[in-house]
């Protein structure tokens, strides 16, 4: 949830979550412990509450596990731990974490025999791990790819409203949230590999030069 911390007011957000990371610190709670824990809250939630049909307690523990996406990255950088492994433990943990979202929905969804909603959600869930793949396989090739109209938060928030829009009984709210997740995120695809095509060629042209 980097994009979080970068609003307007993520100067007076960080400050408080740095407070609160070094109470951790002190009582010997390392980022890759908060990391592996809200990820296992997260897909407990999914796996016990959404599955089930408890959409409202999964979502608001789930929203709740949001903050330790925050306290990870703060208790790494105010202890000057912060590592290559870390970043990739937080990238494996986020792929499981949707996962388990996403999955369960689509569980929820063909047991109600809404099959449409359950093949939107299981889209929905192999074009998000898609979107995250181009970003990584293009930084591995050296090329900075964070463009995009639906990276990971604006997917969890879409998915969180289309969620709540159901608990609240809206007629077929999952199937237009995964639907539109969907369509949001093969365009971010698009994105990411054109950018990522014009950023190679530019870097090529230099070469040459």
């Amino acid at each position: 949830m980097a994009k979080f911390l970068r609003t307007s007011g993520r100067a007076g957000v960080r400050r408080y979550v740095d407070a609160a990371a070094r109470l951790l610190i002190r009582v010997g709670v390392s980022a890759n412990a908060v990391t592996i824990t809200g990820t296992a809250i997260v897909v407990a939630a999914s796996l016990t509450l959404l599955s089930q049909g408890h959409l409202l307690s999964g979502l608001i523990v789930i929203g709740l596990s949001v903050f330790t996406d925050m306290f990870d990255g703060a208790i790494a950088r105010v202890n000057g731990t912060t590592s290559r492994f870390g970043a990739l433990l937080d990238s494996v943990c986020d792929r499981l974490a949707d996962g388990a979202i996403f999955a369960s929905l689509a569980y929820l969804l063909l047991a109600q025999d809404r099959f449409l909603g359950a093949a939107l959600a299981l889209t929905a869930l192999v074009v998000g791990q898609v979107v995250s793949y181009v970003k990584a396989r293009a930084e591995s090739l050296g090329i900075e790819c964070n463009v995009g109209i639906a990276e990971r938060p604006e997917r969890l928030i879409l998915a969180g409203v289309a969620v709540l829009a159901e608990v609240f009984g809206v007629p077929f709210a999952l199937e237009a949230g995964m639907g539109l997740l969907a369509v949001l995120s093969s365009i971010t695809v698009v994105q990411r590999l054109v950018h990522s095509r014009a950023a190679f060629a530019a870097g090529e042209e230099r070469v040459d030069a």
